[in-house]
């Protein structure tokens, strides 16, 4: 093959891996631009259904690709300097589109599929840890300007009708008011030395579950306030329920224990750098996640933990708590996220499979997170340096997940692992804490249930254990090896014993299926004490009850979409 040959084989292939992530933006954007039409019209089943569909169009888009340069490039597939080439036409392909970004990494999910790529190949992906990747902005603004110049209400008021919704608000002038009130109230309290001045909002309107979310900030002199108004419709109209004027607050409607939004976002690098004004200590990778690039934001994640490795000496370790009997969980201490990876073998009382755990991991990627479930991002395929372990480690991965974890030179490769955002076990959190800090956590434990309860999820083990404490102090869960749909669950009362000695038995005497619970039993394992047991039965006590769980089971069963909103009741509006 002449160099002539070369090339345009590689500007080909290029072209047909562009053409195939093209088809899939597109594909993207059209599922994302329904959500305004089902807020609209109050179509929350449907908004669900688009949710899942909208997760299932990246693979359906890489694997025809994939196929389609094995076609073209026949036994060259696997020829490095032919994808080095294509590489290099991929990039003037993609050179000043609005997603770019999003553009390398479908380029290399295409080529990891073909070669089974492990660790990285530099010569033929976009992988560079050396310095910050830094989308070019077009200089384009992302975003729409209100003056506050006759009284922030009047601000406001533009600011909602700006949103141009097929469906009135219920009552535009009451919510323009109440806002204000509210933006003032958060600014003054901040004692900034100059009045706000302008309120930018950016453009599209982010959509999840029930709920639509105006984005922006507030400034005035070199003050920069986040906010985020929180609309709901109601069946007499659209109505604002909340008001978010805190990074913390603001950061849990954006958590990565959320499900993606669907805003209408052509050119993300411009929004994720708006973004980022609001929430500068929340990771790239996250807020791409949050857009519903969960691809990319895997992209952004792995080049934060390479140059964590370049610029570091810290060792991966163990991570502390209690070791997992399915999972062997580590951590490097200087960087915020967590390791899984699945043992071969489970001891008793542990009756699941690889498979089946696999497959909750799956569920939860594509199930609605109720900011109570941590996103876990797959990898394959990854490999670090071995020195980077420590002995204690290496030898529990190498003794308990020999199928996954090999030793390759000085390399560890691990064929398959999770990675989720690190979070303090609850266990570990309550060591130490006084009462009142127990009550509040107890309570909270006890939320976290309800609210997975609403999204038709069991957590099934409820030891501490299993559940983790956020930097803002919210409960949630991450030990997915036993969670199950309400479907899968037949929530029964405990028989009344017929003799002394079946009352006095410590083994069940009644029959007992795989997917038998009885929540009457559990009152018997709650993991709290003292006036924190006393505090989780006075606010969850129905959790206990069938009753409740076959409650929940039947409205999810119907569909019924529970409200679950993702800030603090305190900053919800007064009606």
């Amino acid at each position: 093959m002449t160099a002539a040959d070369r090339a345009a084989l590689a500007e080909r292939g290029a072209t047909l891996v562009h053409q195939g992530f093209e088809a899939y933006l597109r594909d993207f954007l059209e599922v994302t631009r329904r959500a305004q039409g089902r807020f609209e019209r109050r179509d929350w089943a449907g908004m669900a259904a688009d949710t899942r569909e909208r997760l299932d169009l990246y693979p359906r888009r890489i694997a025809p690709t994939v196929a389609e340069i094995r076609a073209l490039l026949g036994d060259r597939a696997r020829d490095e300097p032919l994808w080095a080439g294509m590489r290099a036409a991929h990039s003037h392909l993609v050179l000043g589109r609005p997603a770019a970004e999003l553009a390398e990494t479908f380029f290399n999910s295409v080529t990891r599929r073909i070669f089974q790529t492990v660790g990285i190949n530099p010569a033929i992906e976009y992988l560079d840890f050396r310095f910050e990747r830094v989308p070019v902005l077009t200089g384009r603004r992302s975003y729409a300007s209100y003056p506050i110049e006759s009284g922030m209400a009047d601000a406001v008021a533009d600011v909602l009708a700006g949103c141009r919704f097929a469906r009135p608000f219920a009552d535009a002038d009451h919510d323009a008011r109440a806002v204000g009130r509210e933006i003032a109230a958060h600014w003054e309290a901040g004692k900034a030395p100059l009045p706000p001045e302008v309120i930018e909002v950016l453009e599209p309107i982010f959509y999840r579950r029930k709920g639509a979310y105006i984005v922006g900030r507030v400034r005035g002199g070199s003050r920069v306030m986040p906010l985020v108004i929180a609309l709901v419709h109601e069946p007499d109209g659209i109505r604002a329920d909340a008001v978010l004027c805190s990074e913390r607050d603001v950061s849990i409607v954006f958590s990565f224990t959320r499900s993606y939004f669907h805003a209408d976002v052509p050119r993300p690098a411009e929004v994720i750098d708006f973004l980022r004004s609001l929430l500068p200590v929340k990771p790239v990778g996250e807020l791409y996640n949050a857009l519903g690039h969960h691809k990319h934001g895997k992209t952004e994640l792995y080049r934060d933990l390479q140059r964590h490795l370049l610029r570091s000496s810290d060792q991966f370790d163990r991570a502390p708590g209690a070791p997992g009997m399915v999972m062997a969980v580590f951590t490097l201490p200087g960087f915020d996220v967590v390791f899984k990876v699945i043992r071969d073998a489970f001891p008793p009382p542990k009756q699941t499979t690889r498979a089946e755990v696999e497959r909750r991991y799956e569920l939860v990627a594509a199930h609605d997170r109720a900011g109570r479930l941590v996103d876990a991002q797959a990898f394959e395929g990854l490999a670090f340096p071995r020195d980077r372990f420590t002995r204690t480690l290496l030898s529990d991965l190498l003794g308990t997940a020999a199928r996954t974890v090999r030793l390759d030179g000085d390399q560890v490769v691990f064929a398959h692992l999770y990675t989720e955002r690190r979070v303090r076990p609850l266990d570990v959190h309550l060591v130490d804490a006084d009462e009142a800090t127990a009550r509040r956590a107890a309570v909270e434990y006890g939320q976290t249930i309800r609210d997975l309860a609403a999204t038709g999820i069991f957590p099934g083990d409820l030891l501490l254990k299993n559940f983790g404490v956020t930097r803002h102090g919210r409960i949630v869960f991450y030990d997915y090896d036993e969670l199950q749909l309400l479907t899968e669950c037949r929530f029964r009362d405990m028989p009344e014993p017929r003799t002394p000695e079946e009352e006095l038995s410590d083994e069940p005497w009644f029959a007992v299926g795989p997917g038998d619970v009885f929540p009457e039993e559990l009152r018997r394992f709650v993991p709290f004490g003292g006036a924190a047991r006393a505090a989780l039965l006075e606010h969850h006590d129905a959790l206990f009850t069938s009753d409740y769980w076959r409650e929940m089971q039947r409205r999810y069963a119907a569909g019924e979409i529970v409200d679950v909103f993702p800030y603090d009741p305190a900053c919800r509006l007064s009606r």
